[in-house]
């Protein structure tokens, strides 16, 4: 079973890396609504393209479900990208930060930003919950403690990747042990699968020619919560929940 797991991850993995080079390589041909919307300028001044994010998105979550992750990834990665989608196209150009959009909505504004943080948080439960309903040992404090997870390192990733090759090196820096030791057969596909898609995507990333966006960036770390939380019982989600809460406040 070890070493099926084991080829179910890298399996994960290779689709997830060749899968990002065809889907970016698609998406540059024909890009939604027009190359220029998805074109923004770089702390440098340069232009870049947020394309990387949906490319990143369908190789990461193709390759879970080849690797046989299910509905957890699916919703999870797919879920994240799409509230990262909006903000990237109908957001505001400038980004707030947490501290930012709770201050809005305390004036009743109601931000992208904040919209997507529900947004999040909703997926982050309804995936945690899909993994939990077929587990005995987990309850609903549990389950809610995972989709915090989800949608906090989703938030976590997203505010890397601010200089090229930053958010994808942190994604690889923790995809690979979750991909390579020991868990379940969907936590390891998830986490191989967002590696792979992060190898394919970090040449451009590292050239400054295209970065992740909220699209690429939410879904990364929405993935990696994932398989954090397929492997861990209400202990280890209450410190990953306790690490991402810190790390996010000191943001």
């Amino acid at each position: 079973m070890t070493l099926r797991t084991t080829a179910r991850a890298l399996g994960a993995f290779s689709i997830g890396a060749t899968g990002s080079l065809a889907a970016a390589r698609l998406l540059k041909q024909h890009p939604p609504g027009g190359f220029e919307r998805w074109v923004r300028t770089n702390y440098t001044g340069h232009p870049v393209t947020l394309l990387e994010g949906p490319a990143f998105v369908v190789s990461a979550v193709s390759g879970a479900l080849a690797g046989g992750a299910g509905a957890p990834a699916a919703v999870a990665g797919l879920g994240a990208g799409a509230f990262g989608v909006f903000d990237d196209l109908v957001g505001e150009s400038s980004r707030r930060g947490l501290r930012g959009h709770l201050a809005a909505a305390c004036r009743g504004e109601v931000t992208t930003g904040a919209i997507k943080m529900v947004g999040l948080g909703a997926t982050g439960v309804l995936s945690a919950w899909i993994m939990d309903r077929s587990r005995t040992h987990t309850g609903p404090v549990a389950t809610l403690v995972g989709g915090g997870v989800i949608a906090g390192s989703a938030n976590i990733v997203n505010l890397l990747d601010l200089r090229p090759g930053r958010a994808l090196k942190v994604v690889l820096l923790f995809a690979a042990p979750l991909a390579l030791g020991r868990g379940t057969r969907g936590s390891r596909s998830v986490a191989g699968a967002a590696a792979g898609a992060a190898i394919g995507s970090l040449p451009d990333d590292l050239a400054g020619r295209s970065m992740l966006g909220d699209t690429g960036a939410n879904a990364a770390g929405a993935l990696l919560g994932t398989a954090l939380v397929g492997r861990s019982g209400l202990a280890g989600r209450l410190l990953a929940l306790a690490v991402v809460t810190a790390l996010t406040l000191a943001s």
